[in-house]
């Protein structure tokens, strides 16, 4: 299995290598007010992904937060019955006398 996923990586990046050697020719993104940011397009597409990833990682924060809070608040409960052994009830057990001769 471990050889598989290596095999998987070396795809990816041998696919994003040739990706990159393949679109060396210069691209230009027009901004606002005649702003041009002109360079590789391999330069280009990578700030997309980062700016996307970067962009994503923000928009999931709040939550981050919301579950870290709910997970403190609820943290003492959690340990406090993990402190606890979790054995089953004692159940009463029952000796037979044996018979008792002549009384």
């Amino acid at each position: 299995m471990r050889i598989f996923v290596w095999l998987v990586r070396a795809a990816i990046f041998f696919t994003l290598f040739a990706f990159a050697l393949n679109n060396q020719q210069e691209a230009g993104i027009r901004w606002f007010f005649g702003q041009e940011w002109r360079a590789p397009m391999v330069f280009i597409v990578l700030a997309a992904f980062a700016l996307g990833c970067a962009f994503g990682v923000f928009a999931m924060v709040p939550a981050w937060w919301r579950h870290r809070r709910v997970a403190r608040k609820h943290a003492p409960v959690i340990s406090a019955s993990a402190d606890m052994p979790t054995v089953a009830p004692a159940r009463e057990i029952t000796i037979p006398h044996p018979p008792r001769d002549g009384l």
